[in-house]
């Protein structure tokens, strides 16, 4: 088996994070400046065995799209284009970022360290992975 990457993918920064090979726990990775996404990901499964990557799906509450997936197709498009043996599937990304920042909390992160936006993507990503984890085990 290889590990699963997730992608919270953002206009200005993207969480990532990746499982075990086991594809058992899901740890933080980083956050990359998007505009050198792809860059990153080309690199990272140059060098790792990644069988799937996990891009975050944005819907609003009433399950409509939300205004980032315009942004998230575009990339989808160029990521398939460009790492083409890697298959990709979409998790519900809703509530994440408050569950990343409540997670800041509980873990006792200070005020100040909790304003830090990568951080926050990062764990983000990281609740997509162990979302779409739990769903299909």
């Amino acid at each position: 088996m290889g590990r699963i990457l997730a992608i919270d993918y953002g206009t200005k920064r993207t969480g990532i994070a990746v499982t075990d090979e086991l594809q058992i726990i899901a740890s933080g990775l980083t956050t990359v400046d998007t505009n050198e996404l792809l860059t990153f990901l080309k690199d990272y499964v140059s060098g790792e065995n990644v069988e799937k990557f996990v891009v975050g799906l944005p819907k609003q509450m009433n399950n409509s799209a939300s205004e980032s997936e315009v942004y998230i197709q575009k990339f989808l498009v160029e990521l398939q284009k460009q790492i083409p043996h890697i298959s990709i599937e979409r998790e519900d990304e809703r509530f994440t970022s408050k569950m990343a920042f409540q997670t800041m909390i509980d873990s006792g992160l200070k005020k100040k360290q909790r304003q830090n936006k990568a951080l926050v993507d990062e764990i983000s990503a990281t609740l997509i992975l162990q979302s779409y984890l739990s769903r299909s085990h």
